[in-house]
C-alpha cells in the first residue's frame, strides 16, 4: 500500500463519504487512490477556496467533518481564505494539501510553499508528514482534533514522495488518546450550583446564545432551559435560527445591526448567561460597560475565549449540551414577568413593522419578509457578507429554517459554495442563497459546479451596483471624501452569465413583484437566479 492510498484508506475509516478539490501535480497519487474509491464522492471546484467554504456547508448541516483536498503552491494559498474562515466560526475542517518532494523542501522550487506555517495563525493544528507509515496515526489524530473541544480545522501536507513511498504494514487505530489535548466535556458542578443561585437572584435574566450551540447541537437544550426558567433569548449572528423566530423568548440579534428587542434585553438585563458565543466586537460594542452594570456568566469549551474579552463571573468550561443538561436537572421553573411582557411588547413591533417603498426599486426588508413566509420549514438559507447579511439577519423570520452565514472572518463569496456543501450532503433540503453583486462576482465561477452535479439551488441577487455595505460606512462624518472605489462599474449582465451556464433567471425592480417572483425561483424544478435591483442608497438601518 502507497501513503497515498493509506490517505484514502483511513479517510474512508475516519467515516468521510465526500471531498472538495481541486487537483494539481503533487497531490496527483492521492487523487489516482480517489479515483478507485468510489465511496467517497467529489466535487472539482473552480477555485481553492470554495473548496474550504463547500467543506464549510456540508458539515454545518451533517455535522459530519468536512474535508477539502488540493495542490501546492497556489492551490494551497488559495485554500488559506476557505481554512481561515472555518477557523473563526469554528467549523471542523480537514484540509490536505499535496507538497513538494520532502527532499527538497525549503529550497523555493517549483509551486513550493511553507503552508503549515502559512496557517499556522488560524488552524487548529497542522502536520508536514515525513513518512507515510504515519498517515494512518496522523489522519485519525486530525480528525479527533477537528472535531473536539472547540472545533476547527486542521491541516495535513502531504509531499508527493511520502504519497508514493510503500507502508511497512497499514494499522488504523481504533482510538486517539493525545496526551497533551483532554479538552473538558462536564461542567464543574460548583459552577453550575452558582448559576443557578444567579438565575434565583435576578430579576431580568437575558441568555445570549451563539453558534457555539450548533457546534455542540444543543439547540433542543437550550430551547428546553429557556423554557423551564422563562428567560428570553437573544443571538449573536451566528446563533440566528437556534430558536424559532416566532417563539415567544426569541427577541433576536443583538449587535451594531441587531433588533431593538435584543438590544434593549441585553442593555436592561441584571444577569446575562452567554452560551457558545465570544464577545466579538460586532454583538457587543462595550463589553466593559456589561461588566460593570450586571453579573456575568460565561458558557463555552474553549477556556481561551472566557475572559478574554469581557470578565465572566461565573465561568462555566465544558461542552454546551453537557453543560445545558447539568443546568436542566437544577433548574427551576420560571413565570411570566414584568420584564419579559415588556420585551415580548417590543418584540411584537419589530415583527410587525411596515417598510419604506422605493419605486423601481425592491426593498430588502419586504423581500426577506415575503421569503420567510414561503420557505419550506427545514430550509437552509445562506447569506453572503455585506448588506445582503444584514438584511438577512434582521428581516427574515425564520420558523425551522437553518441560517448560515459566514460571521467571523466575514468572507465575501462564502454564500453559493457553502451552498453548494449542504446541497452536496443533503440533495432534498431546499436551498436558499442570498447575495448581493459584489459578493455573487467573487464566487459565481462555481455555478459550473452547480451544472456539473445538477444541483437545485435558488439565488437571491440584490443587485445596488455598488459595494453596499462600505459605502454606507464611507457615508458618514468620518469619510469626507465620501464613496470612493466602491461603484461596480463594468459589472455583468447576470441574466446572461446565468443563460451561460444553463440557469434561468428573472429580473423584478418593484415590491409589487416580489411575490409572484419568488414562487417563481423556489417552484422552478432546478437551480434559478432571480435578480433585485435594490437602490443603492438603500442602508441597513432603513
Amino acid at each position: 500500500m502507497t501513503g497515498a492510498q493509506a490517505l484514502i484508506e483511513s479517510l474512508k475509516r475516519a467515516g468521510v463519504e465526500h471531498i472538495f478539490g481541486y487537483a494539481g501535480a503533487t497531490i496527483c497519487p492521492a487523487v489516482d487512490a480517489l479515483a478507485s474509491a468510489p465511496e467517497i464522492g467529489y466535487t472539482l471546484v473552480r477555485t481553492e477556496q470554495n473548496a474550504g467554504h463547500m467543506a464549510s456547508g456540508y458539515y454545518r448541516v451533517t455535522g459530519k467533518v468536512g474535508v477539502c483536498m488540493v495542490t501546492s503552491g497556489p492551490g494551497a494559498t488559495n485554500l488559506i481564505t476557505g481554512i481561515a474562515t472555518a477557523y473563526m466560526d469554528s467549523i471542523p475542517m480537514v484540509a490536505i494539501t499535496g507538497q513538494v518532494p520532502s527532499h527538497l523542501l525549503g529550497r523555493d522550487i517549483f509551486q513550493e510553499v511553507d503552508i503549515t506555517g502559512a496557517c499556522a495563525p488560524f488552524s487548529k493544528h497542522s502536520y508536514l508528514v515525513k513518512n507515510c507509515d504515519d498517515i494512518p496515526r496522523i489522519v485519525a489524530e486530525a480528525f479527533h482534533i477537528a472535531s473536539t473541544g472547540r472545533p476547527g480545522p486542521v491541516l495535513i501536507d502531504l509531499p508527493i514522495d511520502v504519497q508514493n513511498q510503500k507502508l511497512k504494514e497499514y494499522s488504523y487505530p481504533e482510538k486517539v488518546s493525545i496526551r497533551s489535548y483532554k479538552p473538558s466535556v462536564r461542567g464543574n458542578d460548583m459552577q453550575i450550583k452558582r448559576v443557578i443561585g444567579a438565575i434565583a437572584q435576578a430579576e431580568r435574566p437575558v441568555i445570549c446564545a451563539g453558534g457555539g450551540v450548533f457546534l455542540a447541537n444543543a439547540q433542543q437544550e437550550l430551547t428546553e432551559f429557556a423554557e423551564r426558567t422563562s428567560i428570553p433569548v437573544v443571538t449573536t449572528m451566528m446563533g440566528l435560527s437556534l430558536m424559532p423566530s416566532a417563539h415567544p423568548l426569541n427577541m433576536g440579534m443583538i449587535g451594531a445591526f441587531g433588533s431593538k428587542a435584543a438590544n434593549k434585553a441585553l442593555a436592561k438585563s441584571d444577569l446575562l448567561i452567554m452560551v457558545g458565543c465570544r464577545v466579538a466586537d460586532r454583538a457587543i460594542l462595550a463589553p466593559d460597560e456589561l461588566e460593570r452594570r450586571m453579573s456575568i456568566v460565561h458558557i463555552d469549551v474553549d477556556p481561551a475565549e472566557i475572559g478574554k474579552n469581557m470578565t465572566a463571573e461565573i465561568p462555566v468550561v465544558g461542552d454546551v449540551k453537557v453543560i445545558l443538561h447539568q443546568l436542566l436537572e437544577r433548574a427551576q421553573a420560571g413565570g411570566q414577568t414584568e420584564w419579559l411582557t415588556r420585551l415580548q411588547e417590543l418584540r411584537y413591533e419589530v415583527r410587525h413593522r411596515t417598510f419604506p417603498t422605493t419605486p423601481g426599486y425592491v426593498f430588502p426588508g419586504h423581500l426577506m419578509r415575503q421569503l420567510s413566509r414561503k420557505l419550506q420549514y427545514n430550509a437552509v438559507v445562506v447569506a453572503d457578507v455585506g448588506q445582503n447579511q444584514i438584511w438577512a439577519c434582521r428581516h427574515l423570520q425564520l420558523e425551522g429554517a437553518r441560517f448560515l452565514t459566514s460571521g467571523g472572518l466575514g468572507t465575501m463569496g462564502y454564500a453559493l459554495p457553502a451552498a453548494i456543501g449542504v446541497k452536496v450532503a443533503q440533495p432534498n433540503r431546499q436551498t436558499v442563497v442570498i447575495c448581493g453583486d459584489g459578493s455573487f462576482q467573487m464566487a459565481f465561477n462555481e455555478l459550473a459546479a452547480v451544472r456539473a452535479a445538477n444541483l437545485d439551488i435558488k439565488i437571491i441577487l440584490l443587485q445596488n451596483n455598488v459595494l453596499g455595505l462600505v459605502r454606507q460606512i464611507q457615508d458618514t462624518p468620518a469619510y469626507p471624501a465620501g464613496p470612493f472605489g466602491v461603484a461596480l462599474d463594468g459589472s455583468p449582465d447576470f441574466t446572461t452569465i446565468a443563460d451561460a451556464y444553463g440557469i434561468p433567471s428573472r429580473v423584478i425592480s418593484e415590491d409589487e413583484q416580489v411575490d409572484g417572483a419568488l414562487d417563481e425561483l423556489l417552484n422552478a424544478p432546478g437551480s434559478f437566479l432571480l435578480i433585485c435591483r435594490v437602490d443603492p442608497k438603500a442602508t441597513t438601518n432603513d
